[in-house]
Formats: structure tokens, C-alpha cells, sequence
């Protein structure tokens, strides 16, 4: 796997992600080894299974419910101090744990898991956020491939410990080694060096909260491409109720607990595994939302093709497969709003796509729980990835003409034959440099030339100050700051609707028109018309005033007063 290597050396390289990463792993650890013995205990103290729902339920409740809030403490407070305040505070609620000694204590565990999941919701959106501020840019890739696995290791290693050390030592000792890692975890994030946020300007009024939520959800629905990202993990998460038939198709295929650990392992290593070797994805952001619609749907084909499997090693293989598209989707969805979404939105649009993923979660597991004593699991199953699949269809219609790569349309946009410009210099700005810009073409769309853009933007100058021409700026006409144009050059800037400056006045004659014709017959002591650039409009156009011919005026000679001489019939 030539991508691993690369991709893990950023944990070496930067040591404010590497704490970060290590944090990371510790608090998802910590989670395994309160939850797992958790839910042991508790029908062991009370006779029933429903306490084991209820804590299920209140701990992804509670996340899905502060989320919004929690994401604005995020983008408005220091991250760092943000996450070693959720750390301390999931510690207490650990240490809470340690009171549940009997059935009349039951309550005590749903107080300790509500601040367990109070703390998750703070600290999630802050360390999510946090991620693109302690990576470079060329490290981003890695660095979420790298950070996306820490659940998924978590998952295998962790859950495996937490059970193994409930069963050796009893559920209070992981109480115990989860609370110290806790501790560690708020060690780590208080030895993180780089700033986690962009600078804030402390002058500014801080906004009330539900404005500032107001801000994120107008962010979101005014940008498809975020609108697109954000409702990504949603498919995924319909598909989560699968979870729950776990242990009834263990029992179908007669694993007992042992397929039913193994399930759980399988899912957790697809999940480590797919963010490593997505990683090649993730470097080219003009492969991002295919695969993101490739990886739900393969996730919802596996989990059909799990349903008509008869053989359990290929139910396992098809688990692993449908965690590994899960995995990677959530990695790829999270990269890619990292480079959509500005610093000081971040937190607010993570919590945002952290909610709608944990809802989607919460609603696929209450509706297979509601159905799945009577519905057969194969059933249940095929209907998650069905729900899945149609979703990956439908997102991907819905964002078809969506690109990670194209960049936001122009405020300039090209102006229709004969418009007046954009960018119009009143007579008391004129100067030496007025402030009027064009901005750049792009090469390929310019006749006659070849290569790159020979400037980027070309400053307006007035077009008195040119030689050769009188009267106002002509229309659609844009020069050169030395005030030579150039036949490619001048194509360029004005596109080429608008006249070339005429040359200076020949002997004998008016500046700016073109020669006359000598007199011919016709009516006599008259001239050849003189056809200035105002009036040589094709197709009915007004025709220039017949001069009588005469000796032409010294040059310096002041006009006569009057009306101008562009004004004139």
C-alpha cells in the first residue's frame, strides 16, 4: 500500500496534529469503555432492558439537540480551551458512574451519560474545526485520512478492551481507566501549539446565538455545493439502524455472541481502514462528489447483499465493504466542506452536518427497533440499504451540475454587444490613474492570442488623455497604462466591439477624422465629407456635418465658443 506510508508520516511531521489525533483516540476509547460495560450493568442492577435504550437514546439526543448551540460556542470561543473544558467536564460525568451500585441508583447513570453527551457535543464541532488550522495545506489530505481512522480504531481496539476489562476486572475499573483517559485527553489538547481558529477581531460585537445560527443555516442554503456536503452523511445514517439487527443475525446464523463481536469488529476495521486508502481521493477534489455518491451507494448495495447471503464469512465481507464506503464518506464529506467553508463558519456548519447525521442515525434505529419484532432481519436489513441507495440516487441528481473544482462565478460578467461598461469614470474622477479596472480574460477566449494573459488587470485612463482623440471616453473603450495599444492587445481589452484611436490629424486637417477626399463634382465649394468615429455608425446612422472647405485653423488656435464640436449638427 504505497499511499499509508505518506499518509501516516504527517503524524510525525506535526506535532500540534499529532496531539490532537492522540486526543482524539483517547476520548473515542473512553466512550467504548464507559459504554460497553454500561450496558452490561445496568440490566444486571434493574431486571430490565429498557435502561439500556434509554442510555442509547440519551446519549444521541442530547448531541443532536445541542449541536446547533454547541457549534456557535465553537467559531466564537478559543477551540483548545473549548475541548479541554468538554474533557474535564465527560470526566465528572464518568465519575458519576461510580454511584450506580443498584437498581435505586439507575437514574444516576442516565444523569452521567446526559453530561457525558452534553461534553461530546462541545467537544466534536471545536476539534472538527479545529483540524485545517494545525495541518498545511499540502498535508489536509493526509491529515483527515489519518484523523478519519481514529474512530474507526477506536471501534475495534477499544470496545474489544472495554469488554474483556469488564468481564476480567468488573464495569467500575473501566469507569476508572476511562475517566484517566479523559484527563490525558485534556493533557493533549492543552500541549497543542498552533492556533486553532482564525484570528477574531475583539472590537466586533459578538452575535446573539441564534442569529449566528441564523448566519450558518442562510451560509448553507444560499450554496448548493454546502448544501450538497453537509446533507451528505445523511444516507449513511438512514442506513444506520442496521446496527441493531447485529445481534439477531448472529443468532440466524448461529455465531452467538462471538459473530456478534465480530460484526462489530469488521464494521469498525472497514471504517479504519477506508479513510487510509481513500486517500488518493482526497487529493483530487474533482473526484470528491462522485465518490461520495459512489461510497453511499456501495454502502446500501452491501448491506442487500447481506440480506439474501447465506454463508457468514461473506456476511463479514460484505460488512467490512459497507463500513468502508461508510468510512469514506464521512472522511471525503468532511474534507471537502474543510476547503468550502470559512474559518469563522466552521464550527457552526460542522455541528450543523454533525446534527443532521445524528438524527438521520436516531431515526433509522427508532424505526427498526419499532419493526423488528415483527418483520423478519433479512427484510430489515434490504430495506436500509434500499433507503440508502435511493438517497446516493437522488443526492447525486440533485448535485449533478454541482464541481468541487469550479471556481465562484464572476461579478463581471461579459456585456452584450453595443451595453455600455461596467465601469463608468465620471468626469470628476478623471486623472492621471482612475480606479477603473477590467479584470483578466482568460487566454483560450481571446482572438489572435496564444499563451497566457499578458496582464492581469488593465487600468482605464480618460480617453483625452491619449493622443489623438477628443471629446468624451468612447464607449466600450479601454487602454493601456503607457497609452500604446497594441492590434492583440487592444482586442483584448476591449473585446473587440470597440474602435481603435484614430491617428493624429494630418497636415491641413481636423484632428481625429480621416482625410478628406479631394473636391469632386456635385455641388460646388463643397468638401468631401469628413466621417468622424461618432458618426460612422452603420445602417442609418446619423451622418457628420458638411463643412465648407477653407484653410484649416493653426494648430494651438483656440475654438470659437459654442457647443462642442461632438455636440455640433
Amino acid at each position: 500500500m504505497p499511499d499509508v506510508s505518506p499518509t501516516l508520516s504527517v503524524l510525525v511531521r506535526n506535532r500540534s496534529f499529532r496531539n490532537l489525533f492522540l486526543a482524539e483516540l483517547v476520548v473515542f476509547g473512553a466512550d467504548w469503555f464507559v459504554m460497553v460495560p454500561l450496558l452490561v450493568l445496568l440490566p444486571k442492577l434493574t431486571g430490565s432492558g429498557i435502561w439500556g435504550a434509554l442510555v442509547l437514546a440519551v446519549d444521541t439526543g442530547v448531541v443532536a439537540l445541542l449541536l446547533p448551540v454547541t457549534g456557535v460556542v465553537a467559531d466564537r470561543f478559543d477551540r483548545r480551551k473549548v475541548m479541554i473544558a468538554a474533557n474535564v467536564a465527560a470526566l465528572l460525568g464518568v465519575l458519576l458512574l461510580l454511584g450506580v451500585r443498584g437498581a435505586g441508583t439507575a437514574w444516576l447513570a442516565m444523569a452521567a451519560i446526559a453530561l457525558v453527551a452534553v461534553a461530546k457535543a462541545f467537544y466534536s464541532p471545536a476539534a472538527q474545526a479545529a483540524l485545517p488550522n494545525v495541518l498545511d495545506p499540502d498535508e489536509l489530505a493526509a491529515g483527515n485520512a489519518v484523523a478519519g481512522s481514529a474512530w474507526g480504531t477506536m471501534t475495534v481496539v477499544g470496545a474489544s478492551l472495554g469488554g474483556v476489562l469488564s468481564a476480567a476486572a468488573g464495569p467500575y475499573a473501566c469507569f476508572w481507566v476511562a475517566a484517566a483517559g479523559l484527563a490525558l485527553a485534556a493533557g493533549l489538547a492543552a500541549l497543542i501549539r498552533r492556533p486553532l481558529q482564525a484570528p477574531r477581531d475583539a472590537a466586533a460585537p459578538a452575535q446573539r446565538t441564534w442569529a449566528a445560527i441564523g448566519e450558518a443555516l442562510r451560509y448553507i442554503g444560499h450554496r448548493p455545493r454546502v448544501l450538497g456536503l453537509v446533507t451528505v452523511k445523511s444516507a449513511v445514517g438512514l442506513g444506520n439502524g442496521v446496527l441493531t439487527v447485529f445481534p439477531l443475525l448472529a443468532g440466524l446464523y448461529g455465531v452467538g455472541p462471538i459473530g456478534t463481536g465480530l460484526l462489530f469488529a469488521v464494521r469498525g476495521a472497514g471504517a479504519l481502514v477506508g479513510p487510509i486508502l481513500m486517500r488518493r481521493v482526497l487529493t483530487n477534489r474533482a473526484w470528491l462528489l462522485t465518490g461520495l455518491a459512489l461510497s453511499m451507494s456501495l454502502y446500501g448495495l452491501s448491506y442487500l447483499g447481506v440480506s439474501v447471503a447465506r454463508w457468514f464469512p461473506l456476511v463479514l465481507a460484505l460488512v467490512f465493504v459497507a463500513h468502508f464506503a461508510g468510512g469514506s464518506n464521512w472522511v471525503m464529506s468532511n474534507f471537502a466542506l474543510q476547503g468550502e467553508v470559512p474559518d469563522r463558519l466552521r464550527g457552526r456548519v460542522f455541528a450543523t452536518d454533525m446534527m443532521l447525521a445524528t438524527l438521520a442515525i436516531s431515526v433509522s434505529q427508532l424505526v427498526v427497533a419499532a419493526v423488528v419484532d415483527v418483520v423478519d432481519e433479512r427484510v430489515v436489513l434490504a430495506g436500509c440499504g434500499l433507503v440508502t441507495v435511493v438517497y446516493a440516487v437522488g443526492w447525486r441528481i440533485a448535485t449533478r451540475r454541482l464541481s468541487l473544482t469550479a471556481r465562484p462565478p464572476s461579478r463581471h460578467r461579459p456585456r452584450p454587444r453595443g451595453a455600455r461598461p461596467a465601469c463608468v469614470i465620471p468626469p470628476a474622477a478623471w486623472g492621471p490613474r482612475p480606479a477603473c479596472v477590467i479584470p483578466a480574460r482568460p487566454a483560450w477566449s481571446l482572438p489572435g492570442l496564444r499563451g497566457p494573459c499578458p496582464a492581469c488587470v488593465v487600468p482605464a485612463r480618460p480617453a483625452w488623455s491619449l493622443p489623438g482623440l477628443r471629446g468624451p471616453r468612447p464607449v466600450d473603450q479601454e487602454v493601456c497604462a503607457t497609452g500604446e495599444i497594441d492590434s492583440d492587445a487592444f482586442l483584448l481589452i476591449t473585446g473587440g466591439r470597440a474602435r481603435r484611436p484614430r491617428p493624429a490629424a494630418a497636415p491641413g486637417g481636423r484632428a481625429g477624422g480621416r482625410a478628406r477626399r479631394p473636391a469632386s463634382g456635385g455641388r460646388g465649394g463643397r468638401a468631401g465629407r469628413v466621417v468622424s468615429g461618432r458618426g460612422a455608425a452603420s445602417g442609418g446612422g446619423r451622418r457628420a456635418r458638411r463643412r465648407s472647405a477653407g484653410p484649416a485653423r493653426p494648430r494651438g488656435a483656440r475654438r470659437s465658443p459654442g457647443r462642442p464640436p461632438w455636440r455640433r449638427r
